[in-house]
């Protein structure tokens, strides 16, 4: 779409939601809080340039970017509360998930910590507590102020924005419901849908009522007890280890391959860690049905925790679980933790009024290179795409870029390979790129090298822990001079490592030019730039049986 021409200059009084200015009583300027965001623009056909539905990570990019572009620009964003009525801030799904799965890992590791501190000279007179409100309490306040300060970032960058739930009703159309059920209808030049995803449900008796996902954690006013985690998503295994680092009893019911879509060696060497660490996992079952029970109170802890055994409902929830033998297990349990994938939150905005095309089995949005859906007007960014990778940095990347497209004139896609990603396990897994099996699929398994490595971090030597538990891969594409074409990393800080080199794989990265990398040492990245041991070579050797 091309760009239009100059709109002119905002003002740069105090303007109220409704574009009108009012002068108090001391003759200086106040705003006003209607709901009613101003209507009319540089094109006197729509009331706005862009209208964004959804304030998720990729939808707040492409609104900052265009307003800043000085075009006129409404977002929309209402999400439903949960279930369980956990409410949903501005920020959506990733950017909010995101940081409380960071400051849950978080607290995990410094439970840890101080265990290990001890090996560097630290004593402690007593036994360290947890305290699961105090923690709730910092993370929620910190969502909020996180929120906070997004509304006041879209009011600097000149984006009108409302609390209010949007669907399209006609092209270009779009009826803005408000929190007091007032309706109006609103038009704009171009719309993107950006609303993001939210876990999903199994379907079976009593997961509504009395499970909880992700999402719910931090809702629940105690500590959540001996905990089900039903599920080997990352969702899974990062909520399944944070429980489990506080000193819960976690059992993972695993009901598909874990961690679908990742490597699958690396996902392998993952479990066997919590495995090892104490986390109990259940193969090949099913949850059918879960009963509340009468609760009774007992003291309740895992036995490789830093924490103090404190008081939780024991017995609360009584699931009924099917082998795959079709033996039937009924097991008690304080909370049942849903980590079984997320849908595309697509359903209810109208989408099928104007012929936005849809995948029948995810619910989410198709779009071409151009992040266009099948209507020329109307855009998708983020985790509503199909067949796309949702991280949150690739989000924010896809808006801005998507902006400056349709009002700077600029030509760049947004390249959805290479990708760089991060689970937060206890043992934090990264990853870029293609996983070994998507290698071998792609270009056979004989044109693929695979060189990898344990390592034991320095960190780690004085308290003896985990040693070799850490490990890294890089995956090569042989004929394209071993043209680096994924890297996996299994450590502490993961993730950190990982992004640096995300953009050397952009730069097609080879393996000679990682061999010839200086490595930082005191470090754990060096390890990347030293791999000498293939997978072939360590598969011969076990073989012989000489490992």
């Amino acid at each position: 779409m091309a760009a239009k021409g100059p709109v002119p200059a905002r003002s740069h009084g105090c303007t109220t939601a409704s574009g009108q200015q009012r002068i108090n009583s001391r003759g200086k300027v106040s705003s006003v809080r209607i709901m009613d965001p101003p209507t009319g623009s540089s094109s006197e056909a729509y009331d706005y340039d862009l209208l964004v539905i959804g304030g998720g990570s990729g939808g707040l990019a492409v609104a900052k970017e265009a307003a800043g572009l000085r075009r006129k620009v409404l977002l929309l964003d209402l999400a439903a509360p949960s279930p369980r009525g956990t409410k949903r801030e501005l920020g959506g799904s990733s950017l909010n998930t995101n940081s409380v799965r960071r400051f849950l890992q978080q607290a995990s590791l410094l439970g840890k910590a101080i265990q290990n501190s001890q090996k560097y000279g630290w004593r402690g007179k007593e036994r360290a507590s947890h305290g699961w409100r105090e923690l709730v309490e910092a993370v929620q306040q910190q969502v909020k102020t996180r929120s906070l300060e997004l509304k006041k970032e879209l009011k600097r960058c000149g984006v009108f924005y409302l609390n209010a739930r949007a669907e399209i009703v006609a092209p270009h159309t779009v009826e803005v419901m408000d929190t007091n059920g007032s309706k109006r209808r609103v038009t704009a030049e171009t719309l993107v849908i950006a609303t993001g995803d939210s876990p999903q449900y199994l379907g079976v008796p009593g997961d509504r009522e009395y499970c909880i996902t992700s999402e719910d954690l931090l809702s629940l006013p105690h500590p959540p007890g001996r905990t089900l985690v039903v599920g080997g998503s990352a969702e899974g295994l990062e909520s399944a280890g944070f429980l489990f680092g506080l000193g819960l009893p976690v059992t993972v019911m695993q009901q598909h391959d874990l961690l679908q879509g990742f490597d699958q060696k690396t996902a392998q060497k993952i479990e066997n860690h919590m495995i090892v660490s104490g986390v109990k996992f259940l193969y090949h079952c099913s949850l059918t049905k879960v009963e509340q029970t009468e609760a009774s109170s007992k003291e309740v802890v895992s036995d490789d925790s830093a924490a103090t055994p404190q008081q939780f409902s024991n017995g609360g929830l009584q699931a009924t679980i099917i082998s795959k033998e079709g033996q039937t297990i009924q097991e008690d349990f304080d909370t049942v933790l849903l980590a079984v994938g997320r849908k595309a939150t697509t359903d209810d905005i109208g989408l099928e009024c104007v012929g936005v095309q849809r995948s029948q089995d995810t619910g989410r949005i198709l779009v071409n290179e151009r992040d266009q859906t099948s209507v020329d007007h109307i855009y998708a960014i983020g985790s509503v795409q199909h067949g796309c990778p949702s991280t949150t940095g690739l989000s924010v990347h896809a808006g801005t870029l998507l902006a400056r497209r349709l009002y700077r004139g600029d030509s760049t896609l947004c390249d959805y390979s290479n990708v760089p990603t991060v689970v937060l396990t206890p043992l934090e897994y990264a990853a870029c790129g293609l996983s070994e099996e998507k290698a071998n699929l792609t270009f056979g398994e004989a044109n693929v090298e695979v060189y990898h490595s344990h390592y034991w971090p320095l960190e780690w030597e004085l308290p003896g822990k985990n040693k070799n538990s850490c490990y890294v891969k890089v995956i090569c594409h042989i004929p394209d001079h071993e043209r680096v074409v994924g890297l996996h990393v299994m450590g502490p800080s993961a993730g950190d490592i990982v992004q640096g080199f995300a953009a050397a794989m952009k730069c097609g990265l080879t393996k000679e030019q990682l061999d010839a990398t200086v490595g930082i040492h005191p470090g754990s990245a060096q390890v990347l730039t030293s791999l000498t041991q293939t997978q072939r070579m360590s598969e011969a050797l076990m073989m012989r049986g000489n490992c």
